[in-house]
């Protein structure tokens, strides 16, 4: 019988051992569990770039803003200029940003939250509906129980017309900017690393606290935010993407705002239709706040919560595609996973 003992294995083209990694030196493995995770770059550390990508953007924005002669003054009562030389750019900023994230992962835009395939259908227009009846609903309780009064209409004519425009286009931009860039790309990311909840919880805070600089906002204003901010995370989480979300937001701001003229987290708008007031306690008031800063709006806003979890059934974001391992062809760069 012939001797087989010095052939190599069937089906084996190299008999050749393979030399084992090289143990990494403690300090160096200490920093590459800080950093790097199974798949590469931790979720926080992501959003962190895409934080200062997103800080480097807008200081070039702002940049040209100087140039071309654009100031954004700061007026007591809150003017479309002043949103839309604001709130506008930023949009942009954080879209170009998120896109550029986006290349870096080898994901769609669309992942995120904000698929243009869906722009403005009946999500949208349900969210714009619920947020308009929800303010209506807050400030009806409160003028039930004696503390808001809807006062004299303040415009007539075609002024009407000119600032409803004028203030929903505002508001629209106000709620693509404050909801993508919060339930966007940074909401998201944290969801591949510490699921979505934890990651909802994280950012509605993030969210809260950025308000507290609004003029005549306070901590009890704050609180609400963070609730409304769980809220439209529902939404997202139910419906797939944050055009419900937009809806709603953009219908609020422009109740609050336009159509009763209410202080908006602290901000009394020019050219608003009522010329409303409040008498009574802070608390159900909301003072300087306005009406988020009443604890009648938590009420109101654990009563949508529950209504729409038990109504809205089904997980649909994140996409599960959008998180599943790519092909060989298609995988990603190590330091951008799909998943963490």
């Amino acid at each position: 019988m012939a001797d087989t003992s010095s052939l190599p294995p069937s089906g084996s083209g190299d008999s050749s051992p393979v030399p084992p990694e090289p143990p990494q030196e403690p300090l160096e493995a200490f920093v590459t569990k800080i950093f790097i995770g199974r798949d590469g770059i931790r979720a926080g550390w992501r959003v962190l770039i895409f934080v200062a990508a997103v800080f480097i953007l807008d200081t070039v924005a702002t940049l040209i803003e100087l140039s071309l002669g654009y100031t954004v003054v700061l007026h007591p009562r809150a003017t479309a200029q002043f949103f839309l030389l604001t709130d506008g750019p930023f949009f942009v900023v954080v879209l170009l940003a998120s896109w550029v994230m986006s290349k870096l992962e080898r994901r769609s835009v669309s992942n995120y939250g904000l698929p243009w395939r869906n722009a403005f259908c009946a999500r949208f227009w349900q969210g714009v509906v619920i947020g308009f009846v929800a303010l209506t609903a807050l400030l009806g309780a409160m003028r039930l129980i004696g503390v808001f009064h809807f006062g004299a209409i303040g415009l007539h004519g075609l002024a009407v017309i000119k600032y409803a425009v004028i203030w929903g286009a505002v508001f629209l931009v106000v709620g693509f900017f404050e909801e993508f860039a919060f339930r966007g790309y940074p909401l998201f990311t944290l969801t591949t690393g510490i699921g979505f909840w934890p990651a909802a919880i994280v950012i509605s805070a993030c969210f809260g606290l950025v308000h507290r600089g609004n003029s005549g906002e306070s901590w009890a204003g704050v609180f609400t935010v963070v609730l409304v901010g769980l809220l439209f995370c529902l939404l997202l989480r139910r419906t797939g993407d944050l055009w419900m979300p937009i809806g709603f937001h953009a219908a609020w701001d422009w109740a609050q705002s336009y159509f009763y003229g209410v202080p908006d987290s602290g901000n009394v708008s020019s050219g608003h239709l009522f010329n409303a007031h409040f008498s009574g306690p802070v608390w159900l008031t909301g003072g300087t706040v306005g009406p988020e800063g009443s604890w009648l709006c938590v009420v109101l806003l654990v009563a949508l919560f529950v209504i729409f979890a038990f109504t809205m059934r089904g997980a649909k974001y994140p996409d599960p595609e959008s998180l599943a391992p790519r092909s060989r062809a298609e995988r990603l760069p190590p330091l951008f996973p799909t998943s963490s």
